[in-house]
């Protein structure tokens, strides 16, 4: 699987020739309330595997959590499923707050 930095992420979703990404984020609808990266889409770990069949794979899929622990496994399960362009997300959104939205709350 492959993996990527948040100012990785931040400089592919400024680039107007780059297809964007989907944002999946594998943590909790409470953790979401909090923050989120913009235009991602929640679709909690645990309840994944019950929707992996809805998830659009013909584009590159970036999976976003808290520190990278739960979108590596989620990545590794889009894999399974045969998705060809997955990401994880190093760091997650707590590094994504600390090095490139420092507005944004973190917990």
């Amino acid at each position: 699987m492959k993996r990527l930095s948040v100012a990785q992420l931040s400089q592919w979703l400024t680039d107007p020739e780059r297809e964007r990404p989907k944002l999946l984020d594998v943590r909790e609808p409470w953790e979401f309330a909090i923050c989120r990266i913009q235009g991602s889409e929640l679709i909690p770990l645990g309840t994944l595997a019950s929707r992996l069949q809805t998830i659009d794979c013909a584009r590159p899929v970036i999976c976003v959590c808290h520190h990278g622990t739960r979108s590596f496994q989620a990545a590794l399960a889009l894999e399974q499923r045969g998705c060809g362009d997955v990401y994880n997300l190093t760091g997650g959104i707590d590094a994504w707050a600390r090095q490139i939205d420092p507005a944004m709350p973190i917990y």
